[in-house]
């Protein structure tokens, strides 16, 4: 797709990968429409060009608000990008529930929201792309967060789901699966962040690399971007040697 001139909505877009997503697709022509939770981080990232709303996008009446104002403004929606998410460094057999049904709110039920809210429209256009932000945690479940791997499989399934069921009406789907990226994710989550987890800074990348893989991925009409492209590898091991890489897993983790 080309994206200059195009109409994006990206959730999450205070900090981190949203807010560098913000800046990379701006910077490659679109008209960006963003959301998250704090209006001064929304600011910052989207500049006076950018349309923000601030607001929980857990609730519905702030997913509607954003579509609405996005068709206001500018008449389309040709991207969605659903970033916003949150972690949960607590293991599953003792999570609260409270904490697990909150990640579940917003990795997955406000994902789905706005995507039942913008599909009609780009159905009505016959033409859009739903870019759904998963994680490598969604190709193989990371032990140190189990629960938020669980959410991104969902995510990963509903991604390829969604692909088929509109294949006729001209909308694709791309699921990205970030790896380590440098941002606050890890501090903004709950509980406690193992100290393993330093370990695949090797490998980290900043937020705005990651905001221009899936600019690329677009732009290439990609089904799924890994970043950093390194994460295939150990997708490709887990599936052809599941035991040695779920036992590696484990002594990272510190419970083997």
């Amino acid at each position: 797709m080309r994206i200059d001139g195009k109409v994006a909505i990206v959730t999450g877009a205070s900090a981190g990968i949203g807010a560098a997503c913000a800046a990379e697709f701006a910077r490659a022509g679109a008209q960006v429409s963003l959301c998250a939770r704090s209006e001064e981080g929304l600011r910052r990232a989207g500049g006076e060009r950018a349309l923000i709303t601030a607001g929980d996008i857990t609730d519905e009446s702030v997913r509607r608000r954003v579509v609405e104002r996005t068709l206001e403004r500018f008449g389309a929606i040709d991207i969605l990008i659903n970033n916003a998410g949150s972690g949960l460094y607590i293991p599953s057999w003792e999570a609260p529930e409270v904490e697990v049904r909150r990640l579940m709110e917003l990795n997955f039920f406000a994902l789905l929201g706005m995507i039942q809210l913008v599909t009609p429209h780009m159905r009505a256009r016959r033409s859009g792309i739903i870019v759904n932000v998963g994680s490598i945690g969604g190709k193989i479940v990371l032990p140190w967060l189990t629960v938020y791997s669980a959410s991104k499989y969902a995510v990963g399934a509903l991604t390829e789901g969604l692909r088929m069921e509109l294949r006729r009406d001209g909308i694709r789907t791309m699921l990205v699966c970030p790896g380590y990226v440098l941002t606050e994710f890890q501090r903004r989550s709950v509980g406690e962040v193992p100290p393993q987890m330093v370990k695949g800074r090797r490998f980290a990348i900043t937020a705005a690399q990651c905001a221009a893989d899936i600019r690329r991925g677009v732009e290439r009409d990609a089904r799924t971007v890994m970043s950093p492209r390194v994460g295939w590898l150990l997708v490709a091991l887990a599936r052809l040697l599941p035991r040695a890489v779920e036992a590696h897993m484990a002594r990272m983790n510190g419970t083997a």
